[in-house]
């Protein structure tokens, strides 16, 4: 694991120095504190930090072909680099290393662009062909590993992190206020775009080439979650466990201790469990909870690793883990409202003394239907023509009746209200329409707007499939998979992500609903899976999630600290949003009248962005 950065100048213009590179890789040397290296030529600078998980002694990079051909810097992992190793070298090639970043190297000069798509694990990687005077940038299918592109008349810079890119002397530090209704409705900057003017982030499944001045994307894997299985349900079941099993174990290897997350769930409960069925040794698992015992499932994760056997540690989080909020803000480079980065982040320093590697049960919401809003919203769908006649009442219930409840029920109403694809989105977003409007105006009704896209009303396939896909390509791809990311590399820990394999994904997506949501819940195969290793109790206890007391804190120390926030002048004069709508929202959750702790923290989280990545205050 690692962070790699570049720029490749157009013809006539000439690639930064070297002490360039050296501050661009500087500011992320939290993702590789283990070895880094810069190589420039005229046209070309090419800059990494690595973290070593494989090949130790022989992973240097920026690494060159023997013949000096190609130069690579490479960020992840490639899970089958032994298996093409083993092919390459049928063809002729020889090895110098045991590390996987070669094996991209060889794999290109074999096959070229075509390399990227036999490619199978978590990557982003840039590789500059001399012969032919090109880069070549790519991103794995699901987009695990970030890949920021900044295009200017001088060429393009590229930076597994933001932050970076604000070394090169000609990056203009301008945001792109347009992206800011989306971030407010859901809590992260949708792809491709980003925060900063001009930059935007590499699809993931495609690769790009910048030659002459000029850069294409292509292409490489889609996803496809057209219903698709037709076998029985026993059949299923034994394929699930086939592929899981295969991804676990692709998973383990490593040359640097490794444990897992467990956070007492379903998807963390099964891959321990799979790796715990191979491995010699006791897994180590990692495990976070809160003083606020609604919020806390360590007994779960206790009661999991008693019976998988374990070697378990965990911690409790209590309000002071607030006071790191600034630091996070930096680790995550773009607004970034997700709170349960915190504890994500603090699972992550936790398990840093004693591994360098853990695998989280990340991906099996998505892939199998967990979350709770698919099966409301399939449930408000199936209301049909009433549903004009329950918003109605739900909304008269809701004006009639105080506090939070009378909240809940107008929101409700809303819903009932709304035409597809905004009767779903609005059960994802941090924000309702009306708070959206209030806070920035007309640009508000931009907000659900922005992932519009993703729904093509020629699309017939079940809803829950078509949910599904939105998600996948949305909130695990901006909110989920970016967390996992950056809150592990700020640790300098790797995190893999089994359930999030290319194979898992293509199968679970495609099977009949009725093997994904049955009885009112989801991730009805993969619990029957989980039969064969887990307690019924744990199995069928109702799904928790990784929220953290940010209602009870907003009360407390964190609202206080909002206060000053909302208080100060650069936050008053920034002029893209309405301070007074910040601080009413404010005085209602204080008071108790309404919760509003998610689009506070928005707000919080964007003026203290602001103040780091516009203002450059340390």
């Amino acid at each position: 694991m690692c962070g790699i950065v570049g720029f490749a100048a157009t013809p006539g213009q000439a690639a930064p120095s070297s002490a360039v590179g050296e501050a661009m890789t500087a500011a992320i040397l939290h993702r590789g504190p283990d070895d880094g290296g810069v190589y420039r030529e005229e046209a070309v600078l090419l800059g990494m930090r690595r973290l070593a998980i494989i090949d130790l002694a022989g992973g240097h990079q920026p690494m060159q072909s023997a013949d000096g051909r190609r130069v690579l810097v490479f960020n992840g992992e490639i899970y089958n680099f032994r298996r093409l190793r083993a092919e390459l070298a049928t063809l002729g090639h020889a090895f110098r290393t045991d590390s996987d970043s070669e094996v991209i190297l060889a794999a290109y000069a074999a096959w070229g662009e075509a390399a990227v798509a036999r490619l199978e694990g978590m990557f982003a990687f840039a590789l500059w062909d001399r012969d032919r005077r090109q880069l070549l940038l790519a991103r794995d299918r699901l987009g695990k590993k970030p890949l920021f592109l900044w295009e200017s008349g001088q060429g393009i810079g590229f930076a597994s992190e933001l932050k970076s890119l604000l070394a090169l002397p000609s990056f203009p530090r301008e945001i792109d206020a347009s992206v800011l209704p989306g971030y407010f409705a859901f809590g992260y900057v949708p792809s491709p775009r980003s925060v900063f003017r001009n930059v935007r982030k590499l699809p993931p499944g495609h690769y790009a080439v910048f030659r002459e001045g000029r850069i294409t994307e292509t292409p490489y894997w889609t996803l496809e979650s057209t219903p698709g299985f037709a076998g029985s349900e026993a059949e299923a079941l034994e394929e699930l466990h086939r592929r899981l099993a295969a991804a676990v174990e692709d998973r383990l290897v490593s040359d640097v201790p490794f444990g897992a997350f467990l956070s007492g769930g379903l998807d963390s409960s099964v891959v321990v469990a799979l790796m715990a069925e191979r491995m010699a040794m006791p897994v180590r698992t990692f495990s976070i909870g809160f003083e606020e015992a609604r919020y806390s499932e360590l007994s779960d994760a206790r009661r999991v690793a008693r019976h998988l056997g374990t070697e378990h540690h965990e911690l409790v989080v209590r309000p002071e883990a607030t006071a790191l909020v600034e630091r996070l803000v930096w680790h995550l480079d773009e607004p970034f409202a997700d709170s349960s980065a915190l504890p994500t982040y603090l699972v992550a320093e936790l398990a840093r003394p004693h591994v360098k590697m853990v695998l989280s049960g990340d991906g099996g919401d998505e892939a199998f239907a967990g979350y709770e809003r698919y099966r409301k919203f399939l449930a408000l769908e199936r209301l049909g023509a009433v549903r004009p006649l329950a918003a109605r009442s739900f909304g008269l219930a809701g004006r009639w009746l105080p506090g939070q409840f009378g909240q809940r029920l107008r929101r409700l109403a809303e819903r009932l209200s709304e035409g597809f694809p905004d009767s779903y989105l609005s059960g994802v977003a941090l924000s309702r329409p009306a708070e959206l409007r209030a806070l920035l105006g007309a640009a508000g009704d931009e907000g659900y707007a922005v992932l519009h896209p993703l729904f093509r009303p020629e699309d017939r396939r079940p809803m829950l499939d078509r949910i599904v896909e939105a998600d996948i390509r949305s909130y695990l791809l901006d909110d989920i998979l970016v967390k996992l990311d950056r809150m592990t590399m700020a640790a300098s820990i790797e995190g893999r992500a089994p359930l999030l394999d290319h194979r898992v994904l293509e199968f679970a997506v495609r099977l009949p609903v009725s093997l994904r949501l049955r009885h009112g819940r989801g991730k009805y195969l993969l619990r029957q899976l989980a039969r064969r290793w887990l307690l019924s109790d744990i199995l069928d206890k109702p799904k928790q999630g990784f929220a953290i007391p940010l209602p009870e804190w907003f009360r407390g120390r964190l609202g206080t600290m909002a206060a000053d926030v909302f208080a100060s002048r650069a936050f008053r004069e920034r002029g893209w949003l309405d301070p007074g709508v910040a601080d009413r929202l404010l005085l209602a959750h204080r008071r108790g009248t309404a919760e509003h702790s998610e689009p506070l923290w928005q707000l919080l989280v964007l003026e203290l962005w602001a103040r780091r990545f516009l203002d450059g205050r340390p």
